[in-house]
């Protein structure tokens, strides 16, 4: 039996880029660490907020890789001379992805009481008709 891929069905021409969206969006383990939260903070704009309580800015890098945000955690080796009696506070790395829809872009990013926010804008689609000519023989 042959795989019937979504770039392959003759309705969907020039959809490949769905279909890898699709897989990669699949292959991307998030954990849940850390929680985070999406909202639309207006009709082209919206907010990604993680909650990174014991990150600093320094601790945190943001990179957008073919229309992938990647969000990556990771501090700085602790002091060995600190001793813990308990470790409730995690401290380990993390990263997170998220896929953004063609046209929309970072618009910035900042730290403010242990959460980061990043703040991302869609731009209007440009509303375009086109006649197409039909040549004769």
């Amino acid at each position: 039996m042959t795989k019937m891929s979504l770039g392959s069905h003759p309705f969907f021409l020039g959809f490949e880029q769905l279909e890898r969206l699709m897989e990669r969006t699949a292959k991307s383990d998030n954990n849940g660490y850390p929680p985070f939260n999406i909202e639309q903070k207006g009709p082209n704009a919206y907010r990604i907020t993680l909650a990174v309580a014991g990150f600093a800015e320094d601790d945190l890098t943001i990179t957008l890789e073919d229309r992938q945000l990647v969000i990556r955690g990771r501090q700085a080796d602790e002091d060995e001379a600190r001793v813990f009696l308990h470790r409730g506070i995690a401290a380990r790395q993390f990263q997170r992805s998220f896929v953004l829809a063609e046209g929309v872009e970072v618009a910035g990013a900042a730290m403010e009481n242990g959460l980061l926010h990043v703040d991302l804008s869609k731009a209007e689609p440009e509303k375009v008709v086109q006649t197409i000519r039909i040549k004769s023989g």
